[in-house]
């Protein structure tokens, strides 16, 4: 007979311990150790995680495998579709997270009903019942008006129940919301914890690679913004996609962290209206719409989001310090970032902004990470604080290094190409040191090599009528 004891484990990162802790020594989170009874496992006998695996599968060379790509269900939502690399794979299991109301369990209601219409789907809720299901769907009906037939619902958190419902419908997509919410009920421990979150999606997995059942997973996030439970569960799903944005603000971007069947960091962009997530085909220009132009500190990045290019305004704002501590505000741009660019302007540009305050913006809940938005930041900053406006018709790419010089990011042609769709006529990039890629004709291209050269351009003046030295102050 199996042996029972009891261990504590890390509801934060996972860290097991055999006595209890106050304080997790590998997370420093306080009060997340929690008790958990286990039994040791029969000797010669295989654990549920792996169990089924090593009896099917067996070595075989390489090339008796095909190298066709796995088969896709096309999801009629395109944005949708985009970040998951094409539709949904056979047998994948895919993991979604967000913060609470952000709109996670409406999207994927919206897939379901979308994707209802040609196969059968099964959506299981832990956390609502099938009448408010019910009443969120008939707020979220097309013009049709019509709820499709095959379309399952349950709310259900025991898992074995859940199985069985997956047998005896026999679906092509299973809906789970949430798996912290779903238990096992041979193990001890609560819906939530690491061990029932590992387990579960552990059986979840097992049931999409042996039956090719597409599941769709949605998990809470914790209040630093990462998905709750123990880090495992990223590495058993297939896909890992966060559902961004702000509460109150009309847009969210569903954007993709991990992928094994498509490009990570696609990203997809929905608008919040009455009848739920509508995507926005042009994101570019949605962003744009509401830019006022030639006012002082506005100035017009070119991103890359996956294989996307995106044109965001960046917001600059500098005002003197009250009380002598100036602030470094952010809100979309990393902070590091951003406290290194205005040490790069104060030292190498002469601007005085250790006695101001910054504050930079992104419009539309956008958060840029690439080092292309450095020059948009850092000219933002500079008008703002010279109180003077970049030109309405450029965009500025670059990258910014710690000697005022820019260097140029890649994929520049698809960048360019899609500020020339939207009507920009000017780029402010980095000089190029070969040129073995063409760059689009129709757009006029103003290559500098520094920060002092590239904000002669933005505010209208000839770059190469003055020589590249530091401004006297």
């Amino acid at each position: 007979m199996a042996k029972t004891h009891s261990r504590y484990v890390c509801q934060q990162c996972g860290r097991v311990s055999a006595s209890y802790m106050g304080k997790c020594p590998q997370c420093g989170s306080f009060n997340s150790m929690v008790e958990e009874l286990i039994q040791d496992e029969t000797p010669g006998k295989l654990s549920s995680f792996g169990a089924g695996i090593s009896n099917r599968s067996m070595a075989r060379r390489i090339g008796d495998f095909s190298a066709q790509a796995e088969p896709r269900m096309l999801v009629p939502i395109g944005e949708f579709s985009r970040v998951l690399g094409g539709g949904i794979v056979q047998g994948s299991i895919v993991l979604i997270g967000g913060d609470p109301g952000i709109g996670k369990s409406t999207l994927m209601l919206q897939v379901a009903m979308e994707m209802a219409k040609t196969r059968r789907v099964l959506y299981v809720s832990g956390e609502e019942s099938e009448r408010q299901i019910k009443m969120r769907a008939d707020r979220l009906l097309t013009r049709t008006g019509t709820l499709p037939e095959d379309l399952y619902l349950a709310t259900e958190t025991n898992l074995t129940y859940i199985l069985e419902h997956v047998r005896e419908i026999n679906p092509a997509l299973l809906i789970v919301d949430s798996i912290q919410t779903v238990y096992l009920p041979e193990m001890d421990s609560s819906a939530g914890s690491v061990s029932q979150v590992r387990e579960c999606s552990s059986r979840l997995r097992e049931l999409a690679k042996s039956s090719g059942l597409s599941v769709f997973v949605i998990g809470h996030v914790t209040k630093e913004g990462v998905i709750a439970g123990p880090r495992v569960l990223e590495h058993v799903v297939d896909t890992v996609l966060y559902l961004e944005g702000d509460r109150f603000q009309s847009y969210r971007l569903l954007r993709s962290v991990k992928n094994r069947f498509g490009a990570v960091a696609e990203v997809g962009v929905f608008e919040m209206q009455e009848t739920g997530l509508v995507e926005v085909i042009n994101p570019s220009e949605a962003f744009l719409s509401e830019r006022l132009i030639n006012a002082a500190g506005s100035a017009i990045a070119v991103t890359m989001e996956g294989t996307r290019p995106v044109l965001v305004e960046v917001q600059g704002l500098t005002s003197s310090a009250q009380f002598g501590n100036a602030r470094r505000t952010p809100n979309g741009v990393d902070y590091n970032r951003m406290l290194m660019l205005a040490a790069v302007l104060t030292r190498r540009l002469g601007l005085r902004l250790g006695e101001q305050d910054i504050f930079v913006n992104v419009v539309g809940g956008m958060k840029v990470d690439e080092p292309a938005a450095d020059l948009a930041i850092a000219a933002a900053i500079a008008s703002s604080m010279k109180d003077i406006s970049i030109r309405a018709d450029a965009v500025l790419i670059g990258e910014v290094g710690l000697a005022g010089e820019l260097r140029l990011p890649g994929q520049m042609p698809i960048r360019l190409r899609e500020a020339q769709k939207l009507g920009f006529k000017t780029a402010i990039v980095p000089k190029r040191m070969k040129k073995a890629e063409p760059w689009p004709e129709n757009i006029n291209i103003i290559e500098v090599r520094s920060i002092f050269q590239a904000l002669e351009a933005a505010l209208g003046k000839d770059p190469k009528a003055h020589e590249e030295t530091l401004p006297k102050e």
